[in-house]
């Protein structure tokens, strides 16, 4: 029975290029010429670090860029309050890596709002789509792909 699986997943490895590539241009720039300014990851989740909050929002839009350009969808940034620190300001930044069960729901819910012949269960933080039909399954994507999620979504495992 063909099947495939709805994920969200960050590639550790290109964010960990595109946080070297934000800390080499803040190096670069002019306007971040002696100032303490850094970007830290640990796991999937960053925190910028700048003297003001200009800078901060400017090292926010570069990682923005630099995730792009390594093929991760922004829409898997979720940013923090910033916040004050004696010289220095912060912001938290979270990568979101799989799905939490009311997304999960939601999806499936849609599918079925769909009236298409598949079933859509829950599997620990990805959905997994089953039906008789490859071009069902395929539809199922294509309807996917148009909604506005609140994050990226992967479609893996395709199998007939």
């Amino acid at each position: 029975m063909p099947s495939f699986d709805i994920v969200s997943e960050v590639d550790k490895h290109q964010l960990t290029n595109a946080v070297d590539q934000v800390n080499r241009t803040v190096a670069n720039r002019f306007d971040f010429k002696g100032v303490d300014a850094e970007v830290e990851m640990n796991d999937f989740a960053l925190v910028l670090r700048a003297e003001s909050d200009m800078q901060v929002d400017q090292m926010v839009d570069m990682l923005r860029a630099a995730l792009i350009k390594c093929s991760i969808d922004p829409l898997a940034m979720e940013v923090g309050e910033s916040e004050q620190s004696g010289k220095q300001v912060k912001v938290a930044v979270t990568l979101k890596n799989g799905f939490d069960k009311e997304l999960s729901k939601k999806i499936i819910k849609m599918i079925k709002d769909e009236k298409l012949k598949v079933q859509a269960a829950i599997q620990g933080d990805q959905v997994r789509v089953t039906g008789k039909k490859r071009d069902d399954l395929q539809q199922v994507i294509a309807m996917l792909r148009g909604k506005e999620l609140e994050q990226p979504l992967q479609f893996n495992n395709f199998r007939d």
